[in-house]
């Protein structure tokens, strides 16, 4: 009976999770927004916070916060719209460069007894297909940004509320103290995530547009601008930003060139996502590699672009909220990083702490 009870509590779980899933997906055209609104409400608060301090008026932090957004949020839609349309314009010049280029890579190629079909290279190094999976990206960030207005009337509204909220939720919950905890972890964390990965991706991006500048490479512009707006994108989103960079400099420039800026890609993502970012991030997301790659997977897919975005703070709220439960714990240690915290290891012997990841599950007791 046991059992039974255990295996329909797991197929109703189950269906309530896909059921909510799928309403969320139904209603990406409201939630994609609102979701964005709490996340850039939740970055702007530490400004909010630190302008209290000094005394200033809420009003007037808020109003000077909201105004930056909206200047630097038309600077770069704009730099990011005339770049592109630059490079569509130029893109027929690409093309037939490219077939120049690649015709030479052929015949080394068949010098070396590699026959390779001219016609099936071109379509994988075309331009245009490499530019297709940043362009949908841009595309799908500036479908968003067309309810720019209800987003940022929803991240005013968050941020005069945000003083408050805390107070509401500390009366509506029946057991404040614990939750509050998990809340206010939870606002750390995204906190601290968002502005490493701003300043992070920041310095990439600009980076990234001297380098290029440097080598003399076209619409260096537009690749430090998806270089800074990628790199959120863990894992992947530098990859995606080096190709069509690379591409364009190996058409216009010649192989050199083409090498030169992927080793600059290269040694930029190396020093600033190997080195400067896990150094301030240190574990603050305690999530695997792994489950950060398959998260930037299934929000994508729930949420498009902002859900690529938003994929590692997202997957934090689920982890954290999982860890509030003793029934859920064992999930939110799976999607726990190689260094499992000490919360997680239900024992109160200080000594068995230490050693219970070091014990021999083949002994036997």
């Amino acid at each position: 009976m046991e059992l039974k009870s255990s295996t329909a509590k797991a197929f109703v779980i189950t269906a309530a999770v896909v059921v909510v899933l799928a309403g969320i997906k139904a209603a990406s055209a409201i939630m994609v927004p609102f979701l964005l609104s709490i996340f850039i409400a939740i970055a702007c608060s530490p400004l909010i916070n630190l302008a209290s301090r000094y005394k200033i008026p809420r009003w007037l932090s808020v109003t000077l916060v909201i105004l930056l957004i909206i200047i630097f949020g038309f600077m770069l839609a704009g730099l990011v719209g005339q770049s592109l349309g630059e490079f569509r314009q130029n893109l027929p010049n690409y093309q037939a460069q490219l077939s120049v280029e690649l015709a030479w890579v052929i015949e080394q190629l068949a010098n070396l007894n590699i026959i390779v079909d001219k016609n099936l290279f071109l379509s994988y190094f075309d331009p245009a297909v490499a530019m297709s999976v940043a362009t949908n990206f841009l595309s799908g960030m500036g479908g968003v940004l067309s309810n720019v207005f209800l987003i940022i009337l929803t991240v005013i509204f968050m941020l005069f509320e945000a003083e408050s909220m805390p107070r509401r939720i500390h009366v509506a919950l029946s057991d404040p103290g614990m939750k509050m905890h998990h809340i206010d972890r939870f606002l750390k964390s995204v906190n601290d995530y968002l502005a490493i990965k701003s300043l992070v991706s920041l310095g990439t991006g600009a980076f990234i547009g001297v380098w290029l500048y440097a080598l003399d490479v076209d619409h260096f512009m537009l690749w430090a601008v998806l270089a800074f707006l990628l790199n959120f994108i863990p894992n992947i989103g530098s990859i995606i930003a080096a190709v069509p960079a690379v591409l364009i400099a190996f058409v216009d420039q010649g192989l050199a060139t083409a090498g030169l800026a992927g080793l600059g890609f290269v040694l930029v993502n190396t020093v600033m996502g190997n080195m400067i970012e896990p150094r301030f991030m240190g574990r603050g997301l305690g999530l695997s590699t792994l489950v950060v790659f398959l998260s930037l997977i299934f929000w994508g897919w729930l949420l498009g672009s902002v859900g690529m975005l938003l994929s590692v703070p997202l997957t934090m709220i689920v982890k954290i909220a999982m860890e509030s439960r003793e029934e859920t714990m064992w999930l939110a240690i799976l999607l726990s990083g190689d260094d499992l915290d000490e919360t997680y290891i239900p024992t109160d012997d200080e000594t068995d702490k230490a050693n219970l990841l070091d014990v021999d599950f083949t002994e036997e007791k």
